[in-house]
């Protein structure tokens, strides 16, 4: 975080010694490269949002310029390095329970008080703020100095913003201490703060490697802020175990893999509009191939200015068929669905869905729960724009009311959210349409 004096931190070996040379630099553009080789791949939507990504890359390709300038001369003196910091940022931003980053190492001048955050986003579902520091305990000053601002300042000023916050209100600033904190300043965290300190990066999920050093010397505190949100779907209806569904193998498999998700918040996916019709639309329930091999000109006369719309659909499930990949991202999970939702599905296969459509449909309904339209607080906060449609942020506020994604093919609106600082849980699918058969 810039947590006092967090940039151009002196190198330093594991005995706690600062070191030089040419060697070291050699190290260090080697860590630079290695970082940015990992972070350099695709990552979904839902993880990090691109201008996110592209931060950290710029960050680590000025890190790369800054070593290679330094001349021969100077090599031998003690060097400045941000790498430390920006592995601990990689670090977290690759923790399997982070996700939907939607700022990185930038400030937030949509708060009430304009704060340099490292990270905006999602952890273990919440909304959160987190500040990010690499620094050797010892050099951290809880109150100012000559050349600091003092570590209790900054959270302080951070603490403000997020609790006067309204649209990116979070419901926790959390500090991350890459090399840990002393015990001193632990109890001053508690006790000013009523900081608790939590277990970031202990039980992680399976398949999760930690790749980038700090072996067990992280320490994080969390300071909760408190946002509206559900406490679990009990009381507002169950799944109809006992249902059967017969619209066809890969329907049948991608309805019944969530008849076994649980009423916590936890076990359930929301879905809006563009994911309902995907899930039953002729083009991803074996109607591709047809569509694509029947004549032309009634297809053309069918779609009308849809047609290149609808026929690049049809080569996309052809090449990599939909429901498989929902299926993945729903699996084991309850489905929800807002009353807007309900109505505008129901409108929408009334009008364009054809007899297996209004099959599909009619027994989808039946295993998801309907939910009051519920926004979240923070959703309904922001400014209604041409992008960020009112009912869109009623339908995407309900899914993050309960704490749930939304899954969604309405990338527009997800990039909208994203562009005004807000982390959002979203799951992306790729859009299909209602083919009328």
């Amino acid at each position: 975080m810039e947590l006092p004096g967090d940039t151009a931190n002196p190198t330093s070996d594991p005995t706690g010694g600062e070191v030089a040379g040419d060697d070291e630099v050699l190290r260090l553009k080697r860590r630079c490269t290695s970082l940015r080789l990992l972070l350099d791949q695709p990552f979904p939507s839902s993880k990090i949002s691109l201008s996110s990504k592209l931060t950290l890359l710029r960050l680590l390709d000025a890190e790369l310029r800054f070593l290679s300038s330094i001349p021969l001369d100077r090599r031998r003196r003690p060097i400045s390095s941000n790498i430390g910091y920006l592995e601990s940022l990689a670090r977290i931003v690759l923790h399997p329970s982070v996700t939907s980053i939607s700022r990185l190492s930038r400030p937030l001048p949509a708060a009430p008080l304009p704060v340099h955050l490292d990270l905006v986003c999602t952890v273990h579902r919440s909304p959160a703020w987190l500040l990010v520091s690499d620094r050797n305990p010892k050099h951290v000053s809880w109150l100012p100095s000559c050349r600091h601002k003092g570590l209790r300042q900054r959270i302080e000023r951070v603490v403000c913003a997020a609790r006067s916050a309204l649209a990116l209100k979070p419901e926790s600033v959390i500090l991350v201490f890459s090399h840990g904190i002393g015990d001193e300043i632990v109890d001053k965290l508690e006790n000013e703060f009523g900081a608790v300190e939590i277990d970031l990066f202990k039980e992680l999920e399976d398949g999760w490697i930690d790749v980038l050093m700090l072996c067990g010397k992280d320490r994080a505190f969390e300071i909760k802020i408190g946002v509206d949100s559900g406490n679990g779907l009990r009381g507002l209806g169950d799944l109809e175990d006992d249902y059967e569904v017969c619209s066809g193998e890969e329907f049948d498999s991608l309805v019944s893999s969530m008849r076994v998700g649980g009423v916590g918040s936890v076990d359930v996916v929301n879905f809006d509009t563009t994911a309902l019709v995907a899930m039953v639309s002729g083009i991803s329930n074996g109607g591709a191939e047809q569509l694509l091999n029947g004549p032309q000109d009634d297809i053309r006369r069918r779609f009308k200015g849809n047609y290149e719309f609808v026929i690049a659909q049809v080569m996309s499930e052809l090449q990599d068929p939909i429901l498989a990949q929902m299926r993945n991202a729903i699996a084991g999970k309850k489905g929800i669905i807002c009353e807007s939702v309900c109505s505008e599905f129901k409108e929408l296969v009334s009008m364009c869905g054809g007899p297996n459509e209004k099959l599909r449909a009619e027994q989808l309904l039946k295993l998801l729960v309907i939910v009051p339209d519920c926004p979240s607080t923070r959703l309904m906060d922001l400014p209604t724009t041409r992008k960020i449609a009112l009912k869109n942020k009623v339908v995407f506020g309900t899914g993050d009311y309960w704490h749930a994604p939304t899954l969604t093919a309405n990338m527009g609106f997800v990039r909208a959210i994203q562009q005004t600082g807000m982390s959002l849980l979203i799951i992306e699918h790729r859009p299909r349409a209602l083919t009328g058969d």
